[in-house]
């Protein structure tokens, strides 16, 4: 694929990106069905980060205040949630503070972002369970368990040890790796969404299906979380172990992926008929297969390059709504589970679509 190709994509988000500052308002989106308006679901919701996040890699790419602008006060927003009672932050501040204080202070070293991402690392690094060695998802009574999701939301605890040059962060984040990399990766590359552990003792129990089709199914996002993730944790210790699990994921989400290379919800349907896409497993894949393709000998890079290509090209030019200028979302044909089989456009989706354009486009300031 051409350099030039990107870049003209890149153009495009830059007119699409601008129009929908002005079409989202205040909103907070997270999903938005076929009339092309995005829902305003609330700061507290964990998708809270990845519109703002947009905003960020579109200042940084392009320089344009606008986007800056729009962007500012979403870590501001957030910060409020950890004081009121009526609110349960849980593992997902990583989603949340990532791409709202992490990068800020990343592209303009503003010193309240800085304190608002080690304030969220913070609250992660206290969900660490000592026993099992793990991060623990959600409230409630739910002690023990731990999901692929959280894969992505220990680069909150990778950040905060660089910046910090406390340890004890990194520490706890390659522990949860290593226990999700035992517990949650098939051999075959095949992810598990949840996995259950007696909190007590740190013992593992049993893991459920969550938001695939089965205990015993891929779920295709979750596939997506644990290869980015996995890789970022390479990135992070140099372990080499991530690396290679990143690989094997990387491998079953390539063979198992249908010809347009965009998965439906679920990798092991008997069925596909009645089934959705999940775009935003695609887009996530990607921007996880560019990040091997940096660290991989020179001989095995084209392997993963060329399928984050495939898979974004696909994107571009059978998902986008470039032809639909009142849409506000960027991709179309996002499913956010199995049980929702639901057909629409997911924030997340369009954000790391961007993301990886960006990186396409030389976009050097990871937070993941």
């Amino acid at each position: 694929m051409s350099t030039a190709y990107w870049q003209e994509i890149m153009e495009r988000l830059d007119k699409k990106v601008t129009r929908t500052i002005g079409q989202m308002g205040d909103k907070c989106p997270h999903f938005a069905k076929e009339d092309g308006k995005f829902d305003d679901i609330g700061t507290d919701w964990w998708t809270t980060g990845f519109w703002p996040g947009m905003l960020w890699i579109m200042h940084d790419m392009t320089g344009k205040e606008h986007y800056k602008e729009a962007a500012w006060r979403w870590d501001e927003e957030l910060e409020q949630w950890f004081i009121k009672p009526t609110v349960e932050m849980h593992h997902d501040v990583g989603f949340q503070f990532l791409s709202t204080a992490v990068i800020k202070h990343t592209i303009t070293g503003d010193e309240d972002a800085f304190r608002r991402g080690i304030e969220a690392a913070n609250f992660l690094a206290a969900r660490y369970n000592p026993a099992g060695r793990f991060i623990r998802a959600w409230n409630e009574d739910k002690h023990g368990w731990v999901i692929i999701d959280c894969m992505l939301n220990i680069s909150l605890l990778f950040w905060a040890s660089k910046v910090t040059g406390d340890p004890r962060y990194k520490h706890m984040a390659a522990a949860h790796a290593e226990t999700t990399m035992k517990y949650g990766i098939r051999e075959d590359g095949s992810t598990k969404h949840i996995l259950s552990f007696d909190a007590e003792t740190g013992a593992y129990i049993e893991n459920f299906g969550g938001q695939g089709l089965s205990a015993e199914s891929s779920w295709s996002r979750g596939t997506s979380w644990g290869l980015y993730g996995f890789i970022n944790a390479y990135r992070n210790t140099g372990d080499e172990r991530f690396l290679d699990t990143a690989k094997r994921i990387a491998h079953y989400f390539i063979a198992a992926s249908p010809e347009d290379h965009v998965p439906y919800s679920d990798f092991r349907f008997e069925s596909v008929e009645g089934r959705y896409r999940d775009s935003s497993a695609a887009a996530i894949a990607a921007s996880g297969l560019l990040e091997i393709a940096e660290v991989v000998p020179t001989g095995e890079k084209g392997l993963y390059a060329g399928a984050a290509e495939r898979i974004l090209r696909s994107l571009t030019e059978n998902y986008a709504t470039w032809d639909n200028p009142e849409h506000e979302a960027i991709l179309l044909h996002g499913s956010s589970s199995v049980s929702a089989n639901a057909d629409g456009s997911l924030i997340y989706g369009d954000y790391y679509y961007l993301e990886a354009v960006a990186k396409l486009n030389g976009w050097k300031h990871r937070i993941y």
